[in-house]
């Protein structure tokens, strides 16, 4: 009842319709009778006719079929809309259907199945002509109805319906005419229209909410891909949009995919066509790398990013950008499976697949050769190589880190449902296997430089030196080939300083043990040899201390993990030495100064030293025994097994040690 009399006070107000609609019986009943009086069936009664000759105006003013009537809007009509508002709901509901059904008839005669125009290259058409139609209404009917009901709003969703159902039907139909370019060119105009329609209108009506007010102040644009379309066209060679700091979200465009969701279904063609571009891409580049070569040393290319990987992801971020703008569901994984699979082939096919081979026609060397050698004729790979496997070290890097960025911007596309599937762990972990391939490959060229240095001294009669001269040949060679490789790897990885730390880590990991190997092979060794072995371990300490800044113009301090590495492990050869100096006699004394020297209670290294002194068999039985005898109980460890250890000596101790060493060997040489 309190909405009659709303009804009765709005058409007091508008002369024209109570003269049209307010003389019939019922209506003048129920406008002149007191409330009271007014039985609810003869209210209803009224209410439906009421709305019956409201929906026959409109249907008059505006027929289903033909054109509209001349006349068009007037008082009547807006007077008519606004006592539908407090008829029932329905009435408001049918008016706008039938005035939306025919405002779109003429669409549907224009771009129907059998017209040229339906096709998706002229897609533009469609909303061209939507577009005129909101224009029209606009001037012609905006003020009949009124504001809350969203007119222009609820004609562009409903074009928008009929448009999705009228193309799927249409691609349905002609689904092999389809081609690649055609589906982007009908996504991309589809997109921008709904981004347009975003930024029009709130997206009121798409929650069938009709009672619901149109915000007064326009959104911000809301298509979630606007900001990658706008840089489409400029992106950079580097894809430093993923690089970028991330913008504030943009709210959720509410018609996004009311219309292109109908392409979903036809995305394969997208995919495929990806998947056959990305594969005709690697091809093309290695293609380019076999005909230009490996970076040229000496050069700003020596150790720098492959160009390659550069491109790469950039078409990467361009299929990303364009097949999000259509889907955020399963087409998006198909596209991340299609990336995962060619991230893998560059990394095999591109990067280890250039990866210069070792050889190993190295053990022909004789000490002679080796002493005679001219710089530069030992490495394994030549300059040009060194700085190829340095530069892929690099583009492997930067594939990692942009791999891990990329895995992040899927997960921000996809929907959240769909997140826990994008996941490109395997192929980081792949680029990150060709890091530690190329990383050892420098350890093992250098490393593999240095043998036949190594193999000379084990070679060397050290029984028979009798005075201590300059450092040895052998080691002489050994600082040679670090001064050539060291610093063309630091200067090709000044972008990647860790890896270079990494590189100067393992070489002396492993150059160190293979020293102290061969150390034990220098047998018998006389007071006098061992003295000069302990002068050239002390160089050859002394070099790799400064081996991570060795030849470089800028010194740096060697980073304390590295340098505790060289310190323990040549200090241990410094130590071995000392042992094999001293007298052997009386053993216990001998024995008990291993234990504190080296702290080790294996008998066979306690046998090498013996070894390296030239004892006979007879007397080291002896001394072996006494070994046993004199290594001091272990203390039982928490669960009740046995625990060694000794105390090694203190960095002070050591260096008191050195220094008195020092002496007596400038003692000798003078």
């Amino acid at each position: 009842m309190f909405g009659a009399f709303c009804f009765v006070n709005k058409g007091q107000r508008n002369g024209e319709f109570a003269k049209k609609h307010l003389l019939k019986d019922e209506a003048a009943n129920f406008i002149g009778s007191d409330s009271s009086c007014i039985t609810n069936r003869k209210v209803k009664a009224a209410q439906s006719e009421l709305g019956t000759q409201i929906l026959a105006d409109f249907e008059e003013t505006f027929p289903a079929q033909g054109s509209k009537k001349s006349g068009g809007p007037s008082i009547v009509l807006r007077d008519a809309c606004l006592v539908a508002n407090v008829l029932d709901p329905r009435i408001k509901q049918e008016i706008i259907k039938k005035f939306i059904r025919q405002h779109l008839s003429e669409y549907l005669v224009l771009f129907q199945e059998n017209q040229d125009v339906a096709w998706l290259d002229k897609i533009d058409r469609r909303y061209a002509w939507i577009k005129r139609q909101l224009v029209d209404y606009e001037e012609k009917y905006g003020r009949m109805f009124p504001e809350e009901w969203c007119m222009t709003e609820r004609i562009a969703v409903e074009f928008c319906h009929i448009t999705r159902t009228e193309l799927a039907k249409l691609m349905r139909t002609r689904a092999r005419e389809i081609e690649v370019k055609l589906l982007l060119f009908a996504i991309q105009r589809t997109t921008n229209f709904e981004g347009l329609l975003a930024k029009r209108f709130s997206g009121c009506t798409l929650n069938d909410g009709p009672g619901q007010k149109k915000t007064e102040t326009p959104l911000e644009p809301t298509n979630p891909f606007l900001e990658d379309e706008s840089g489409e066209d400029n992106i950079s060679e580097k894809d430093e949009d993923l690089d970028r700091p991330k913008k504030p979200k943009a709210p959720d465009n509410p018609f996004h995919g009311i219309v292109s969701k109908c392409f979903e279904p036809h995305l394969y063609v997208y995919i495929e066509s990806q998947d056959k571009n990305l594969g005709e891409l690697i091809d093309r580049f290695v293609a380019d790398f076999r005909a230009q070569g490996p970076p040229k040393s000496g050069t700003d290319e020596g150790g720098a990013v492959l160009p390659s990987c550069a491109d790469l992801f950039v078409y990467y971020k361009k299929c990303m950008v364009q097949c999000s703008q259509l889907s955020t569901g399963e087409p998006m994984i198909a596209l991340s499976t299609i990336f995962q699979k060619y991230l893998r082939e560059y990394a095999w096919k591109i990067l280890s697949g250039n990866l210069p081979k070792t050889s190993t026609n190295s053990g022909g060397l004789t000490i002679s050769s080796l002493l005679k050698e001219k710089e530069g004729e030992v490495a394994k790979f030549t300059m040009e190589e060194l700085c190829l496997i340095c530069s892929i070290l690099s583009t492997a890097e930067y594939c990692l880190a942009t791999t891990q960025q990329l895995e992040e911007k899927l997960k921000e596309k996809v929907d959240k449902s769909l997140m826990e599937r994008i996941n490109l762990s395997g192929e980081m972990d792949t680029f990150s296997t060709v890091i530690s391939n190329s990383i050892q490959l420098l350890v093992q060229d250098l490393d593999a430089a240095c043998d036949p240095a190594l193999t000379a001294m084990s070679k060397m009669p050290w029984q028979s030196v009798e005075h201590v001269g300059d450092q040895s040949p052998y080691v002489t060679s050994v600082i040679m080939h670090i001064k050539q490789n060291v610093p063309i790897i630091r200067d090709n990885l000044a972008s990647t300083r860790k890896y270079f730390t990494q590189f100067c880590i393992k070489f002396t990991n492993s150059f160190i043990p293979k020293f102290i190997n061969h150390l034990f092979r220098c047998k018998p060794i006389s007071m006098v040899g061992a003295e000069q072995l302990l002068l050239d371990t002390h160089s050859l300490k002394t070099i790799l201390l400064d081996l991570p800044s060795i030849g470089s113009q800028v010194v740096r301090k060697a980073p304390a993990s590295y340098t505790k590495i060289v310190v323990k492990g040549m200090t241990r050869a410094e130590m071995i030495l000392k042992v094999v100096m001293a007298p052997h006699e009386p053993s216990v004394v001998f024995v008990d100064n291993y234990i504190k020297l080296l702290a080790d209670s294996n008998p066979e290294t306690f046998q090498k030293i013996l070894d390296m002194k030239g004892l006979k068999r007879s007397e080291q039985s002896t001394m072996l025994e006494l070994f046993r005898q004199r290594l001091p109980t272990p203390p039982s460890g928490p669960d009740g097994g046995p625990s060694l250890s000794f105390s090694a000596p203190t960095p002070e101790q050591e260096s008191s040690r050195i220094r008195k060493l020092e002496k007596l060997i400038k003692k000798r040489i003078q």
